[in-house]
């Protein structure tokens, strides 16, 4: 087993939490960031100021510690080093691993997964959103019963004081944080069953339906100001926005409007429990007659991103619905590197291709090609052979964009 430490410089914020990051490489096809950069941003994005990180190599996870304890001795001497508040691992630890690397290391620890769903709980906005964050706290702390840094919230400010979902069951018994997951999913279940509704009458009025789809920090909140002139919060951050957004697109080139719908990004080791939670949100595009796909192209990760994409889209149901393949981004690649033409096709899969824009949301480069694009979909006239639709529904599409669709509206 081998290893590699980088250090920060200190900050003189004493209201801020210092944590130190750990990755370990157990090989093999397990998904890896050698950088940790990933996860910094994450605990950024938390409110967290990262003190060091930590590589580990093993060919296996130590079921008592997950580093084993010779690296454990290490990580402690280092939180003592940086004077850290905690430590955050980047793979998921079990109840027992958090529970004895926390009295071995002498701090609060938290895994990937805790840091996700305490930053989805200090931005969910809408009720909705916030129901669909306390369910997926609730299941977790199921098995633990413990908040991330619950150790520090009685001794200085920090992410455990500033509120979020959840907050009220820290002390509660496995058998209250049961029933209180039973009424949250009760809960939930109306809020489905209202959101269905809704898009009921959306169909029933032959509005064409179109979703943004991708990974966190694609560019899918600012692509979407900028295509329907909305305000929706955009900021270089991961996970700025939970809360999804419907605007009416009005298509020159088709002469109506379609429905946009703003979706929650997605990341590398989404805790399968928060899919389950924000159900309700992904139908919007399981349910979507086109989902604008939109991708970092300047990201390094860019390839690895678009596969975790098409696996959550797969998860939720929505792999089969038509897309276009929306490459944001394309302003900071190098000059050498930019696309000549603005839009064109990509096979994805012997004898299915998808249609591809190069686009810059801020810059507002490409998106008259994506309309254009947008607007031929809902009109029918992509090359239906050219999107992956199952079984007949191509045909169908394009009959009923042709039997005298409401005006004002496409199909």
């Amino acid at each position: 087993m081998s290893s590699d430490v980088k250090t920060s410089s200190p900050r003189t914020d004493d209201s801020a939490i210092r944590a130190v990051l750990v990755g370990v490489d157990l090989g093999g096809s397990v998904p890896f960031d050698e950088s940790l950069d990933e996860l910094a941003l994450l605990a950024l994005s938390a409110g967290d100021v990262v003190a060091a990180r930590v590589i580990a190599r093993r060919k296996a996870p130590d079921a008592t510690l997950f580093v084993g304890s010779g690296k454990a001795d290490e990580i402690k001497a280092l939180v003592a080093q940086t004077g850290a508040h905690g430590v955050i691992f980047d793979q998921a630890l079990t109840p027992a691993q958090q529970r004895n690397l926390e009295r071995w290391l002498g701090v609060p620890v938290a895994d990937r997964t805790a840091l996700i769903l305490d930053i989805f709980a200090q931005r969910a906005q809408s009720h909705e959103g916030k129901l669909q964050v306390e369910l997926a706290q609730l299941q977790y702390q199921a098995t633990r019963l413990v908040r991330r840094w619950s150790h520090l919230e009685r001794q200085q400010g920090g992410i455990g004081t500033r509120g979020g979902p959840g907050e009220a069951q820290i002390e509660l018994d496995r058998r209250m944080i049961g029933q209180r997951i039973k009424s949250v999913k009760e809960r939930l279940e109306r809020v489905k069953r209202q959101r269905s509704t809704q898009r009921r009458a959306r169909e029933r009025r032959g509005v064409f339906r179109v979703s943004l789809v991708g990974y966190t920090n694609a560019g899918k909140s600012t692509l979407f100001n900028a295509l329907v002139k909305a305000r929706a919060y955009a900021a270089d951050q991961l996970f700025a926005t939970l809360d999804t957004t419907t605007r009416s697109l009005w298509l020159a080139d088709a002469g109506c409007s379609v429905s946009l719908s703003d979706t929650v990004g997605f990341i590398r080791d989404l805790p399968h429990k928060l899919v389950e939670a924000f159900e309700a949100t992904l139908q919007e595009a399981a349910e979507a007659d086109l989902l604008l796909h939109v991708m970092d192209i300047a990201s390094p990760q860019a390839s690895e991103q678009r596969v975790e994409v098409e696996r959550v889209l797969e998860e939720i149901g929505a792999g089969a619905v038509p897309q276009v393949w929306v490459c944001n981004k394309s302003d900071l690649l190098p000059q050498a590197q930019r696309p000549h033409q603005t839009r064109d096709w990509i096979e994805v899969a012997p004898g299915v291709r998808r249609p591809r824009v190069f686009v810059s949301a801020r810059q507002g480069q490409g998106l008259d090609e994506l309309r254009r694009i947008i607007a031929d979909a809902a009109a029918g006239r992509l090359d239906p052979a050219a999107i992956p639709v199952p079984g007949d529904a191509a045909t169908a599409a394009v009959d009923v964009v042709n039997d005298n669709p409401p005006v004002g509206a496409c199909r």
